[in-house]
């Protein structure tokens, strides 16, 4: 009784048969446009070159044609656990963050800097946000921020 269906699952079922005869049948034919040479695409006339910049008054200069860049900091900046604070008049709030020749400096509101070590510029760039306006000289970018 094995043996029979064992036989019988080794014999080719109908669809194979099919498909055997008409691999048979398609095996000397060749499809058409095999075989022919191919052309490739016809040449295209040059195109005319057009400048897709803007126009340089609405550029925004990079960061390498800056002096330096600055943000607001209104609330306490607190660093390694301490509250940083003027060295001058210890005011502890209301900052600018300047960031030039990859240093960060801080103002405060009655102008007096000092250098911060303990912050670097890619901390800088990760919290400054895109900037609004550009200014030709520090003190116009002061009148711009209010301090």
């Amino acid at each position: 009784m094995f043996h029979r269906i064992r036989r019988r699952a080794m014999e080719p079922t109908e669809a194979q048969r099919q498909f055997a005869e008409l691999h048979a049948q398609m095996m000397g034919q060749v499809p058409p446009g095999f075989g022919e040479p191919t052309y490739g695409p016809e040449p295209t006339p040059p195109v005319a070159v057009v400048d897709n910049f803007l126009p340089p008054d609405l550029r925004v200069p990079s960061h390498d044609q800056l002096d330096g860049r600055m943000m607001p900091w209104a609330q306490p900046l607190v660093l390694d656990g301490e509250m940083v604070a003027c060295a001058e008049c210890g005011s502890y709030r209301d900052w600018l963050v300047l960031s030039t020749r990859d240093e960060i400096w801080l103002r405060c509101r009655a102008g007096h800097q000092q250098q911060e070590t303990r912050l670097d510029t890619a901390w800088y760039n990760r919290t400054s946000g895109p900037a609004d306006a550009t200014h030709a000289t520090f003190e116009d970018c002061l009148r711009h921020l209010g301090h």
